[in-house]
């Protein structure tokens, strides 16, 4: 049965923004690493930049600078502190996938939409315009001083907002920067979108669909 939450909650980068970090790391060392050596690359980057976010929050750019130095070193690459900035810089380009607009489009106006982003506040307007779509409000790990997997992120959003875990659908593409946190916290209603990230996890409790086009089914749209 389709739920009807008082607000729709959603990671931005990955689940609605086409975060490609993958192919910034491609443009930059595909010359120097195998298409084995690039793969596991990509892999360390991505794992590296989840554990830079676990501890106090420090400004997303020191993420980037941080993860990427620490996978060179893992990796023998040269690291250049200009590759790390020239990539921080392309996230604020960064649209949204095929399925996003279209689909948020038939819930705007009707629930309120929310961003919950591991973003800066100098990058996010950028996303949040290009998802050509209205979004009521938008909190950020620089606003909330803390990122998403912390709890303190989603309590951050909660107290802002005046509500509880049970007020929310919580839509992401992530287990681990997310579902697994919304579990911990008892959100109930969570969307869990398949865009080949990580594999399913049943023990946390969602609804799986493979894009956004079916989101406004889940809440009788």
């Amino acid at each position: 049965m389709p739920v009807t939450p008082k607000f729709i909650t959603f990671d931005c980068h990955g689940t609605m923004i086409f975060f490609d970090m993958g192919q910034a790391a491609r443009d930059h060392y595909e010359k120097v690493l195998s298409p084995e050596g690039m793969e596991i690359f990509i892999r360390d980057f991505s794992a590296y930049r989840l554990d830079e976010v676990l501890g106090a929050w420090k400004p997303y750019a020191e993420v980037v600078h941080n993860s990427l130095e620490r996978t060179c070193k893992r990796n023998n690459v040269a690291f250049d502190p200009a590759v790390a900035a020239e990539i921080y810089e392309r996230v604020p380009t960064w649209g949204p996938h095929p399925d996003v607009t279209a689909g948020l489009s038939k819930i705007a106006g009707k629930i309120p939409l929310v961003a919950l982003t591991n973003a800066m506040n100098s990058q996010i307007p950028h996303n949040i315009a290009n998802l050509g779509v209205p979004i009521t409000h938008v909190f950020t790990a620089e606003d909330a001083q803390a990122y998403k997997p912390r709890m303190q992120a989603f309590e951050y959003m909660f107290d802002q907002l005046g509500c509880g875990p049970e007020d929310v659908l919580h839509v992401s593409s992530s287990f681990r920067y997310d579902l697994m946190t919304a579990h911990d916290l008892g959100i109930t209603h969570k969307a869990w979108v398949n865009r080949g990230h990580e594999p399913a996890n049943p023990y946390y409790g969602y609804t799986e669909i493979p894009d956004i086009s079916k989101l406004p089914a889940l809440v009788g749209l």
